[in-house]
């Protein structure tokens, strides 16, 4: 059971970091992290966990659908700087983007401040900033 956590916590992150399109590209990301598994076990994962795949099909989180929503329909811009994520939204929609990010629990993404048309994400870090500019960038580009 232990190992069964620990390899979803593992896909958790692969998949909101990376564009995953493949079960097989999930298998080959788990084992360069050291999992052993297959593509089966990995697919029962897959189930478990209600992975969706978008349009353009790349694997999202379920918990990450009514963010994907949010992201893909109001924001116009995503950019960075240190460990601040600035997300530029259409007018008058910035705090339910905000709210979204916040519901999402993103890991490292400390909380968050809206105004008319931009939200300020605080990460614990410039490299989770970074994680979270491009998750965020690839969650508003899926339409």
């Amino acid at each position: 059971m232990r190992r069964r956590n620990n390899r979803q916590d593992a896909i958790r992150e692969i998949v909101r970091d990376k564009s995953i399109r493949t079960q097989r590209a999930l298998v080959d990301e788990l084992r360069a992290l050291g999992f052993s598994c297959t593509q089966a076990t990995v697919s029962r994962d897959v189930a478990d966990m209600g992975l969706c795949k978008l349009a353009e099909g790349v694997y999202v989180l379920a918990e990450d659908l009514h963010l994907q929503r949010m992201l893909s329909e109001f924001v116009v811009r995503v950019l960075r700087a240190e460990n601040l994520v600035v997300v530029r939204c259409q007018p008058g929609t910035a705090s339910g983007v905000a709210a979204a990010i916040d519901d999402a629990d993103l890991a490292h993404a400390l909380g968050s401040v809206a105004g008319n048309d931009t939200v300020l994400v605080i990460a614990d870090s410039s490299q989770a900033a970074e994680s979270l500019q491009a998750l965020v960038a690839k969650l508003a580009n899926a339409r």
